[in-house]
């Protein structure tokens, strides 16, 4: 008999929608998000997705199939159909039955299992094969140090993740003290990480929406590992900002920090790191050279007892270049990000080679708690004039979108937007150099690129957050890591194709809480009827599963 009381509805595609008015909908939601993820948030009902990937980090973070099943059936309106509950059974008994453990005597790591088909099957794949050593018994093959994260992955990519029971270094020691008091989701979730320090804690993601404090969650996990650390970030920017909350937010002595980027080498119990220096490849190295000859810098793995490393924006990761930094997996790992999702398909990537997924808050939910700023999002459709569309329509394919996200007609619209915001703190981001420069120029505004002297950069930077700019336009390095926390507008002219990414960290750039509470703006300005709106649409899916609604806008409504 159903039970109308109950908030969530179990479909038999793994789709699970839960229902926000109901009073039980708080309970369901912390119960159901150990096994599912989160697909959308709008209004009122919101849309969980159970999937092999969400069962395996469940399984690995302790969760049991009777678990699931209580949770699925004593939440749900209607009966739960068989074939998810068996499903769920049959993806979660995968989890484990292979292990990666380690010989604490000699320090060598083997792959086991008590399934001897089992171990034949993985070793039939030609990728793990090669990814294993001797057999030094019927049901154990020797792993290499180096190919831990690797064979995890290619065994993921099999369908029969592995728990690495083989534990971690604990590195050189090192005693930090928090100086700020962390929010109590901050708190969850490195309780969520650590997991009582435990062989199966002290690896994994979180992921929080930007402007929420994931620096502190990582400052916090610093203090509670009490052992060198290595931070891995995006930019000398982002090293710089790094540098700047930990001496702020913990009694650490500055000496004991250091930069490790293209301007300085520094290398110190905590050291701060750039993953485009660590993946620099020397290119006078030949191609079929060992790794650590063609990639010099990875030495810096080396020179400390590493007890911590954290991965900012760890959603990077999985890119080839940056994948050469994951190859330690003997240290306690901590990945930071706002959102996993990469449109190549590569999330469970970060599963393999951080851990699985320790702690996730829904961005609206911490909006409703004050944690960051409102926001209205809106996109604003021109038109191309009739010689335009001619030139977008007998453009090749591959050049369609720049002529489409270049065009004049935003111009015009994007000057009206800065009018209507002339009191507030503006953005302005695209993703064409010689369109922000012509849009520099018109705007009178200073512009910040890649090609932008770090110097320069800093100081503009540094005068936006001060309020002696009130107008910004820059390229896509404002994507990541960027802390202008009162920046209340971005507009948007084009972008990276259709990345659901770059969408959410753009709007990230906005969403500190601002000091007299007021809410954030976001625009993106899109040419009707071609690519630019169709990869808008793309762009916007992950916002608006977080419960974000975009107006549509005609570029003459402005003027209204």
């Amino acid at each position: 008999m159903p039970d109308y009381d109950n908030p969530l509805i179990v479909q038999s595609d793994h789709a699970v929608l839960l229902e926000v008015a109901s009073p039980r909908a708080a309970e369901a939601r912390a119960a159901l998000a150990r096994f599912a993820e989160l697909e959308k948030s709008p209004e009122h009902v919101h849309t969980y997705r159970i999937t092999p990937l969400s069962l395996w980090n469940a399984a690995s973070a302790g969760v049991s199939v009777d678990d699931v099943a209580a949770t699925l059936s004593g939440f749900a309106k209607y009966p739960v159909p068989d074939a998810v509950l068996a499903g769920v059974a049959d993806q979660m008994a995968r989890y484990g039955r292979l292990r990666i453990v380690r010989d604490f005597d000699t320090g060598a790591l083997a792959l086991t299992t008590a399934e001897a088909a089992l171990l034949e099957e993985v070793r039939r794949d030609a990728r793990v094969a090669d990814l294993l050593g001797e057999r030094l018994d019927g049901n154990r093959f020797a792993v290499r140090l180096a190919d831990r994260g690797v064979l995890k992955q290619e065994l993921l990519r099999l369908g029969w993740p592995a728990a690495d029971e083989a534990g971690y270094v604990g590195g050189e020691q090192l005693d930090v003290g928090l100086a700020c008091e962390p929010r109590t989701y901050q708190t969850e979730a490195l309780a969520a990480w650590w997991a009582d320090g435990s062989a199966a804690g002290g690896n994994g993601v979180v992921v929080l929406p930007c402007g929420a404090g994931k620096t502190v969650v990582g400052l916090a996990a610093l203090a509670q590992a009490g052992a060198h650390t290595l931070i891995v970030v995006t930019s000398v920017l982002a090293a710089r900002q790094w540098i700047a909350e930990l001496l702020a937010k913990t009694d650490i002595d500055p000496e004991l920090v250091g930069e490790y980027s293209g301007h300085r080498k520094q290398v110190r119990p905590i050291t701060v790191a750039t993953y485009q220096v660590l993946a620099w490849r020397d290119p006078a190295i030949p191609e079929d050279a060992e790794l650590a000859e063609a990639h010099p810098h990875l030495a810096l793995f080396d020179a400390q007892q590493w007890g911590l490393i954290v991965y900012d924006e760890v959603h990077l990761l999985p890119a080839p270049v940056f994948r050469i930094t994951a190859r330690i997996q003997a240290v306690r790992r901590l990945g930071l990000t706002a959102t996993l999702v990469r449109e190549d398909g590569k999330e469970p990537d970060v599963f393999s080679l951080i851990g699985p997924k320790r702690y996730d808050a829904p961005w609206r939910e911490l909006e409703a708690q004050g944690w960051v700023a409102p926001a209205s999002c809106t996109e604003i459709r021109v038109d191309l004039p009739d010689d335009e569309r001619m030139t977008y329509a007998t453009a090749p394919q591959q050049a369609r979108y720049r002529i489409a996200a270049c065009a004049p007609a935003k111009l015009p619209t994007l000057e009206a937007l800065v009018a209507r915001h002339a009191g507030d703190r503006v953005l302005v981001i695209g993703q064409y150099l010689d369109q922000l420069r012509t849009i520099a120029e018109r705007l009178d505004a200073p512009l910040v690129t890649g090609r932008t002297a770090q110097a320069v950069r800093a100081e503009r930077f540094a005068d936006f957050r001060d309020g002696r700019l009130r107008l910004l336009v820059v390229s896509k390095v404002a994507n990541f890591s960027l802390d202008l926390p009162e920046a209340n507008v971005a507009i948007q002219l084009s972008g990276t194709f259709g990345s659901r990414q770059e969408e959410a960290q753009r709007l990230g750039r906005i969403l500190r809480p601002k000091r007299d509470g007021g809410p954030a703006h976001f625009y993106s300005v899109v040419t009707r009827e071609t690519v630019d709106q169709t990869y808008a649409a793309n762009r916007q899916r992950f916002l608006t599963e977080q419960g974000y609604a975009y107006r549509i806008l005609e570029a003459t409504d402005l003027a209204a």
